[in-house]
């Protein structure tokens, strides 16, 4: 009997549920990376994948609300700004961000909201030896990905951000919200050009589908600027693809979960803040 198997075959009336939200759905990798983190810490807990559109995206949480034996929410794209708006309450990050990737459901329903994607973004890089503080950085996107690893670049201490976003409003009112918390910082609104910059950050949806558009002008992309990517599925999207073939070093999305797994975890089981 394959482990998969009898995991699954252990699961009980007794059992924890968690789940996470995603539009679309089949691109996730945290139910993998949340189930080995809970088989190994033995807790009798399992996650799964809801496939959400956005229209129904209130009326889901209205109904996992009144689910007992939940614990908690998981939530990526394209509901991380949206949810933050359904929750009871938030943590100071989550606050700060305007965005929501967890969610602690309490006893009585209390929905809280938590953001975690910043810390495991840096977290992720730094493990593999980039260090953020004194790089200047372009991040791509302007959505809830974007603004926890806006506020938490800053406050690793790089030397300038630069947002770039296809609606330009949207990159604005992030910068300006990024300015009155780091009034002190280099904060900027520009193009597709990553020129000057050390790291490049696709921290767009663009790259799920491999006909999407590249986030940034990849023909001024040069080493040794660091081209990273949010996306996870494919693990190789084609932004790194093609940086990759102008010798750039990549970095891929997959690491800023795997730092988060056991935050995420802790979180929705009432374990930490």
């Amino acid at each position: 009997m394959s482990d998969a198997f009898q995991s699954r075959a252990s699961i009980s009336g007794r059992t924890r549920i968690a789940v996470i939200l995603a539009d679309p759905v089949g691109h996730v990798r945290t139910p993998q990376g949340m189930n080995v983190y809970f088989s190994a810490m033995g807790r009798d807990a399992v996650i799964v994948p809801c496939h959400v559109a956005a229209e129904d995206l209130e009326e889901a949480i209205m109904g996992l609300r009144r689910m007992r034996n939940l614990d908690g929410i998981i939530v990526t794209v394209p509901h991380k700004k949206a949810v933050a708006t359904l929750c009871d309450s938030l943590t100071e990050e989550a606050r700060l961000v305007g965005a929501v990737n967890a969610i602690r459901r309490h006893p009585d329903g209390h929905l809280t909201g938590g953001q975690f994607d910043g810390e495991g973004f840096v977290a992720g890089l730094r493990k593999a030896g980039h260090s953020v503080a004194g790089r200047r950085v372009l991040m791509a996107g302007a959505g809830g990905a974007a603004s926890g690893i806006g506020f938490a670049l800053l406050r690793h201490g790089v030397a300038a951000l630069t947002i770039y976003n296809r609606t330009a409003d949207r990159a604005e009112a992030l910068a300006q919200r990024l300015r009155d918390t780091y009034p002190s910082a280099s904060i900027y609104v520009a193009g597709p050009d990553p020129s000057g910059h050390d790291i490049v950050v696709n921290a767009t949806s663009l790259g799920l589908r491999q006909d999407d558009p590249l986030p940034i002008d990849i023909q001024r992309l040069v080493p040794p600027t660091v081209a990273v990517e949010v996306v996870m599925q494919p693990e190789v999207t084609p932004f790194l693809t093609a940086a990759a073939q102008r010798g750039c070093a990549t970095h891929g999305g997959y690491p800023m979960l795997a730092e988060q797994v056991a935050l995420l975890a802790r979180f929705i089981a009432g374990e930490a803040d």
